[in-house]
């Protein structure tokens, strides 16, 4: 069985509020579709965070299918099978399922119930793909562990699988070991799960959610263009783009080779070309900017070079922390920018180095990445991970506020919803 691997495509993400990637989009698709066409894999996995935020704009669905459709019809021989990952409603993508299943796609946004007992019987049919090379077990993301569910799909797979053939699961979440370079989660915790609870039974566990390609249990050479492992064998292929400044490895796309259940798994590393990279003024290496001014000079001297940045690099400063920002640094920023035919993104991330004047040497500020705070829901999600920050913040005053809000928001939306159901009596 051959399968080609990738995850987290975060469609229609808009990276430091001003600007949408479409274009980087449209590259990596096409890197995906010269892939797919030249190994003629009998699979396409992707392992979820399909879009980048749960409810997409049309644009964003737009070019989900055009691209998907056109993989399709590119080699139709190949299956494509998509999950739905935490960035996604799993509704929604679950919702389309009955409509791309006519054209050899299966998108899986939902789980089985937690009850499975409660289930028609037969249900294991949704979640297994039977294909002439293999089995695939489609398993979307899921909030709570369920090693019970995962190892029974897997033994329904062992009671069918006669002929010894390659078995291939899905999975979108953090397995303990795993890297996490550049998720930047050194406030917020992400919860990981022993890979061991993830069953067994399969020769090949298709990753998605950390961003950088790895191979669990083989970290050293996880970079390797060619690698070949005995089964069972749990990897990462890495997102699509590089979701931020600070994911700075190469991101690859996995082509993986089976040759049977309980036999040797081969995988080679597509490397993708990004459209679009991110670079840090000054460069590493040279000493950082004295003031302001200096960097501002270093990125009028940058934009004005567009040999240097054809399509538009990201670009973020690396600064000291004793040096002064003036209050309209940021604003300085685009208006040269706007003034060289906007040939560079500004990535507002400042790299700080050296000591904070204002923190002891034991204390380290809290940072947070775009998708997290997109992400965090709950205000005081923010402000108990920030609370060292105030020493004088009564927290418990805070907290009975926002319930005492939630309650009459609570009220309020009782009230409307009673008065539209006597609108409908009337």
């Amino acid at each position: 069985m051959k399968i080609i691997h990738t995850s987290d495509l975060h469609l229609g993400q808009i990276i430091y509020r001003h600007y949408d990637r479409e274009d980087e989009h449209d590259c990596y698709f096409a890197s995906l579709a010269g892939l797919c066409e030249s190994e003629s894999p009998d699979a396409l996995i992707v392992s979820g965070d399909i879009f980048d935020i749960q409810q997409p704009s049309a644009a964003a669905w737009s070019r989900f299918t055009g691209h998907f459709v056109a993989l399709r019809r590119s080699v139709p021989s190949m299956q494509i099978i998509i999950i739905a990952g935490n960035h996604d409603s799993p509704s929604r993508i679950h919702a389309h399922r009955r409509v791309w299943q006519e054209i050899g796609t299966t998108l899986i946004g939902l789980p089985p119930a937690a009850a499975t007992s409660g289930l028609p019987e037969g249900w294991e049919t949704d979640y297994i793909l039977s294909l002439p090379s293999g089995y695939i077990i489609v398993i979307p993301f899921m909030a709570a562990e369920r090693p019970d569910l995962l190892q029974h799909l897997l033994d329904t797979v062992a009671e069918r699988n006669t002929d010894s053939l390659p078995v291939v699961m899905t999975g979108h979440l953090a397995v303990s070991g795993s890297d996490i370079s550049g998720h930047d989660f050194d406030i917020g915790r992400i919860h990981t799960t022993p890979v061991e609870r993830l069953g067994a039974g399969y020769d090949y566990l298709a990753l998605g959610h950390i961003h950088k390609p790895q191979t669990i249990g083989h970290q050293s050479d996880c970079m390797a263009e060619e690698v070949e492992y005995p089964s069972p064998v749990a990897r990462y292929s890495g997102s699509a783009l590089h979701v931020s400044c600070d994911e700075a490895y190469p991101h690859t796309i996995s082509i993986v080779e089976i040759d049977r259940h309980c036999g040797r798994v081969k995988i080679r590393q597509h490397r993708i070309n990004q459209l679009r990279h991110f670079k840090t003024l000054p460069a590493h290496g040279s000493p950082d900017f004295r003031d302001a001014e200096e960097a501002l000079a270093a990125l009028e001297d940058m934009a004005s070079d567009p040999s240097g940045n054809p399509v538009g690099d990201y670009v973020r400063f690396r600064l000291d922390r004793s040096i002064w920002l003036p209050s309209d640094f940021n604003q300085r920023v685009y208006d040269i920018i706007s003034r060289h035919g906007d040939c560079l993104r500004y990535n507002p991330k400042i790299e700080w180095t050296g000591a904070d004047p204002a923190m002891s040497d034991t204390e380290e500020r809290p940072r947070f990445e775009v998708a997290e705070l997109q992400q965090m829901a709950d205000p005081l999600a923010f402000i108990r991970q920030t609370i060292d920050q105030y020493p004088g913040l009564d927290y418990g005053m805070i907290e009975e506020a926002f319930e005492e809000i939630r309650r009459e928001v609570s009220v309020i939306t009782e009230q409307k919803e009673q008065s539209a159901k006597n609108r409908r009596k009337s």
